[in-house]
């Protein structure tokens, strides 16, 4: 059986609000009471949320340091200077090649001496980041975060790749480029939302939902061949597709190979090339599944065995063989086996240990990790995820005191899955109507997450059955006892432990979300199951 998890109900909405909103927009009153949970209680509100607008993005000389920024890149540009863009720390490697200046994309706002050692070698540096900085900004010509506490910037959850687009609305409004030539840079800036989990409200809502239909209309030729390589249906790409299929195969470029790859796959302008380093970066990803799939088993059989680090409050696992490019998704499946903090380990250049680190609802993991900070070689990260470095020989003192930091402030509430159920359902109300509206609440993402709906007394109408390579996840078609005319077909994951309560004709209360699956253009409605109970189970 899977982990029993908790199932909370959110508290009804004020009534009066969701009979007006239902009333003024005539629809179904459970879908007013979701806009009103997203702080949406008036017409001109819903009609904002329903029909987001480019034309409300924020001006993006809003931002620190954008102005010093902005002249920066135009006298490079004036000058004939040679400008690197970079995702990573180490400059290095790049000191050498006669460039100018170079722009950071989702790092350096802890890269002092980094940016230290740029300027020595008469390297100017503007960050474009978007994580937690420390008290010391480094000393580039621009740094360029939201999160920053002198930054009077409006909106502060950008993605690193979000902050760099803001650069380049500030050039092209300076320099009277018109937006509209900007457009297609927009399914690049999805693919970086949905792939870096920032929260898909306000700016991002915005930029999200004409990135989608960037990607969904013309993507440009390496998206393209990534969506095709997935297997996916184009022209109806939702943050879905890309967190879990895109997203992973352009991440196994750099985490199996290079990172340069992924560029090339992204800047290819004709489909055969593309297709081509598509084809390469698949084969990496296929190889991270099964590199994946075999460190996540040594993982789980090191906890069960006791042969871990820590199995207490947190979950801690070092191997010096495991591949690094692998550990934060194994830090995530164990997550998800044993429901606690977890951090896993491996070596890395320098004798060094690196390891990634994944939390559960509610505990901030980044603060616990900041607590040991005079352990650590470099960290950054979220409250959820962080990455960290350390010398080997401080390994031990690290587990030991983070096992003590985590220990003073979880609480048991923070140890049980939690799923958070917005609304009950019959399944009668699911009618086409309901499902259009429904659509309009996408993208879906952090701070706009898809519905979670309850009904209970359903059960199966006999076709039932085990799915997957080793019958692991049901495939059913749901009845609603109260509602016998209203079937829908279901899926739900690791949950065939039970398939012999259902089989038997039992029923079950079910948490779901809706989505709609596409094959060969026909699109149907499935419900994709988070959590299902035995009727005699009372919630």
């Amino acid at each position: 059986m899977p982990v029993e998890k908790k199932w909370i109900k959110r508290e009804n909405a004020d009534a009066e609000t969701v009979s007006r909103l239902s009333s003024e927009l005539g629809i179904d009153p459970v879908l007013a009471e979701l806009l009103v949970q997203r702080g949406i209680h008036t017409f001109s509100q819903a009609r904002s949320f329903f029909r987001p607008d480019l034309a409300d993005l924020h001006d993006p000389f809003l931002m620190k340091d954008m102005d010093k920024a902005v002249d920066r890149v135009h006298r490079a540009i004036v000058g004939n200077e040679k400008i690197l863009v970079y995702g990573d720390y180490d400059v290095d490697g790049t000191a050498d090649n006669g460039f100018g200046l170079i722009i950071t994309l989702d790092c350096g706002i802890k890269a002092n001496e980094k940016v230290d050692y740029a300027k020595g070698k008469g390297i100017d540096m503007i960050i474009c980041d978007h994580h937690l900085p420390e008290n010391d900004i480094p000393d580039a010509v621009a740094v360029l975060d939201p999160k920053r506490e002198d930054c009077g910037y409006p909106f502060d959850d950008l993605s690193g790749c979000g902050v760099g687009f803001k650069l380049v609305q500030a050039y092209s409004q300076m320099y009277g480029i018109p937006f509209e030539s900007l457009v297609p840079l927009l399914d690049l800036l999805v693919v970086s939302i949905a792939s870096d989990l920032v929260s898909v409200t306000g700016e991002n809502r915005i930029l999200a939902h004409y990135g989608l239909k960037q990607l969904n209309g013309e993507p440009r030729e390496g998206l393209l061949a990534m969506i095709q390589l997935s297997g996916l249906e184009p022209t109806h790409i939702t943050i879905d597709d890309i967190v879990f299929k895109i997203g992973p195969r352009i991440n196994a470029a750099g985490r199996m190979e290079s990172g340069r790859m992924a560029v090339e796959l992204l800047t290819a302008s004709d489909a055969q090339t593309a297709f081509r380093i598509g084809t390469e970066i698949n084969e990496h990803n296929n190889e991270r599944k099964s590199i994946d799939r075999r460190i996540t088993q040594e993982a789980l059989d090191m906890v069960r065995t006791g042969s871990c680090l820590s199995s207490g409050n947190a979950t801690i696992v070092y191997n010096p063989h495991w591949h690094k490019g692998v550990v934060g998704i194994v830090a995530s499946r164990l997550v998800e086996a044993f429901y606690r903090p977890t951090i896993v380990f491996t070596r890395s250049h320098g004798g060094l240990v690196t390891g990634s680190a994944r939390s559960i609802h509610g505990f901030d993991l980044y603060d616990a990790i900041e607590s040991c900070s005079d352990l650590l070689e470099n960290f950054g990260g979220h409250l959820y995820a962080a990455g960290l470095t350390l010398k080997e020989e401080n390994l031990t003192a690290f587990c030991e005191r983070i096992e003590l930091f985590i220990s003073g402030r979880i609480i048991p509430e923070m140890q049980t899955p939690v799923v958070d159920v917005d609304a009950m359902l019959n399944f009668s109300q699911i009618t086409p109507k309901f499902l259009r509206i429904l659509k309009q609440f996408q993208p879906f993402g952090p701070g706009n997450g898809a519905p979670v709906f309850l009904t209970e007394n359903v059960y199966d109408n006999g076709n039932g059955r085990k799915v997957g390579a080793e019958g692991g996840h049901l495939k059913l078609e749901l009845i609603q006892e109260s509602h016998p005319y209203h079937h829908i077909s279901a899926i739900a994951f690791n949950m065939a432990g039970f398939f012999d309560h259902i089989k038997a004709g039992n029923p079950i209360d079910v948490c779901y979300s809706i989505v709609e699956n596409y094959y060969r253009g026909t699109a149907n409605t499935q419900l994709r199951v988070k959590d299902m109970r035995e009727r005699d189970e009372m919630i």
